[in-house]
C-alpha cells in the first residue's frame, strides 16, 4: 500500500476536564503530613498507573512474613492462565507439605485436593501446607518453585527482594520491601479470578476423609473498610504485622502496604489511613477504551474496502488530583510503509492523550477492526464502471 504516511491527527473536539499536573508521568504530591505512618515502612500506589502516592522507607529490606505468598499465588494463577494447571485438578499432598507449621489448612498427607480448594486456603487462611502442595505440583520441589519466584520477582523489577521459601516462614536471607510487595500484589490482582476468593469471609474445607476445617479470612478489612476486596496479611515475631491490601472506589483502585507494625490493630488502622488519604486526594479517569471503535474510520484508498473501523488495543487511565482541571486533546498517528492485505487486529498507528502543555499522559496502539484486502482486477473494473 503506497503513500501510507505517519500522520498526526489532533482530535480537537475532545476536550475533557482533568488535572494537568497529574498523570502516569507523575502527580504533584498532595499534603502527606496528615498521614503520619508510625510503622517502619509503608507505601500507597494507584493500581492502574503504578503511581506512588505516598511512601515511607518503602525500599528498606525487611522480612514480610506471609506476604511472600503473594508471589506463590502469582505463579499459581500464571500456571492456570497458561493451561499448565487446571483449577479442578486434584493435587496429592506430600508429607512435606502436610508437615508445615504456622498457618495451615491441616491437609492430610497423601490425600488429594482440588487446586481451587488449595488456592482458597492460601488466599483466605494463609495456609502454609497448601502453598507447599501448590509449589511441589508446579515445579516438582519447593526449591525449584523458589527459583521461579525469584525469576518472576526480577522480571517485575523487584530489586530489593530475595525469596528462600514459598510460605514466608522465617528463613535466613529472605527479605523484601514495601515497594516490591506493592509490585507483586499489583501483579496478582491482574488475575481477576483472585477476587473470586479474596472476599470470602469464611469457608469449610472438606477433606477427603470427611472431616472439615473451618477457615476464616485473615484480612479483616474486607469487612471493615468500604471498597476493600483483597489483601494478604503476614505475621512472625521477626517481621511483626504486615499487610498488603487493595480497595476500589468510584473506579479508582489503590494498593497499600504496611510492614513491621507493632500490632494487628495498628497495621489495619494505618492501611485504612493510607486508603483514606488516596481516595480523598486523587481520582483516576479512563481516557482510552480498549475495543471501542473510534468515531472516525481509517481511510485506506488502495484497499478493496477503502475504509475500516479502528479501536485502541488497551485500556488506559489518567491519575489526577481532586479539584484540579485542564483540557485534554487526542492525537492519532498512522504508520508509514504498511502493505496490503492488513488483517483485523493489526496495529496501524497509535492514539495518545495530551494535557494543555503538550505532555502525553496515555498512549495505546490503534488496531483495525476488520480486514483490509488488496483489490483484484474485477474490483478495479467495477470501480471504473461505477465512475463511468
Amino acid at each position: 500500500m503506497k503513500n501510507f504516511k505517519f500522520i498526526p491527527v489532533v482530535i480537537c473536539a475532545m476536550a475533557i476536564l482533568f488535572s494537568v499536573s497529574g498523570s502516569i508521568l507523575g502527580v504533584s504530591a498532595a499534603n502527606t503530613d496528615a498521614v503520619n505512618i508510625q510503622s517502619p515502612s509503608a507505601i500507597l500506589v494507584e493500581a492502574s498507573t503504578g503511581t506512588v502516592l505516598y511512601e515511607h522507607n518503602s525500599h528498606e529490606h525487611r522480612p514480610i512474613a506471609s506476604m511472600v505468598k503473594i508471589m506463590t499465588l502469582c505463579l499459581a494463577f500464571d500456571s492456570v492462565e497458561k493451561g499448565e494447571l487446571d483449577i479442578s485438578e486434584e493435587i496429592t499432598v506430600s508429607e512435606n507439605a502436610s508437615s508445615m507449621g504456622g498457618s495451615q489448612a491441616f491437609l492430610d498427607a497423601h490425600a488429594s485436593y482440588k487446586t481451587e480448594e488449595l488456592l482458597k486456603s492460601i488466599i483466605i487462611a494463609s495456609a502454609n501446607d497448601a502453598c507447599v502442595a501448590i509449589a511441589e505440583r508446579i515445579a516438582g520441589s519447593v526449591d525449584g518453585f523458589v527459583k521461579l519466584m525469584n525469576e518472576k520477582a526480577a522480571a517485575l523489577g523487584m530489586a530489593d527482594t530475595n525469596f528462600v521459601n514459598c510460605t514466608g516462614l522465617p528463613a535466613p536471607n529472605q527479605y523484601s520491601c514495601a515497594y516490591d510487595a506493592s509490585l507483586m500484589f499489583g501483579e496478582l490482582i491482574k488475575h481477576k479470578e483472585y477476587f473470586d476468593y479474596s472476599k470470602i469471609w469464611m469457608f469449610d474445607l472438606e477433606h477427603p476423609s470427611g472431616r472439615k476445617t473451618m477457615l476464616s479470612n485473615t484480612n479483616k478489612l474486607v469487612r471493615a473498610y468500604e471498597g476493600c476486596d483483597g489483601g494478604k496479611t503476614g505475621f512472625t515475631n521477626e517481621a511483626m504485622y504486615c499487610l498488603s491490601a487493595t480497595a476500589e472506589r468510584n473506579g479508582m483502585r489503590l494498593i497499600s502496604v504496611i510492614t513491621g507494625a507493632q500490632t494487628s490493630k495498628g497495621r489495619n488502622a494505618e492501611i485504612c489511613k493510607l486508603f483514606d488519604y488516596g481516595f480523598a486526594n486523587y481520582e483516576t479517569k479512563q481516557v482510552i477504551f480498549k475495543g471501542v471503535p473510534l468515531d472516525e474510520n481509517f481511510s485506506c484508498p488502495n484497499s478493496k474496502e477503502k475504509t475500516c473501523r479502528i479501536s485502541a488495543r488497551t485500556d488506559e487511565f489518567y491519575l489526577v488530583e481532586r479539584g484540579k482541571a485542564g483540557e485534554l486533546t487526542y492525537k492519532k498517528e498512522f504508520y508509514d510503509g504498511m502493505k496490503l492485505p492488513i488483517p483485523a487486529g493489526t496495529s496501524i498507528g497509535k492514539i495518545s492523550v495530551h494535557t494543555a502543555d503538550g505532555s502525553a499522559i496515555a498512549t495505546s496502539e490503534l488496531v483495525t477492526e476488520t480486514d483490509l484486502n488488496e483489490r483484484g482486477y474485477l474490483d478495479i473494473l467495477k470501480e471504473f464502471a461505477e465512475k463511468w
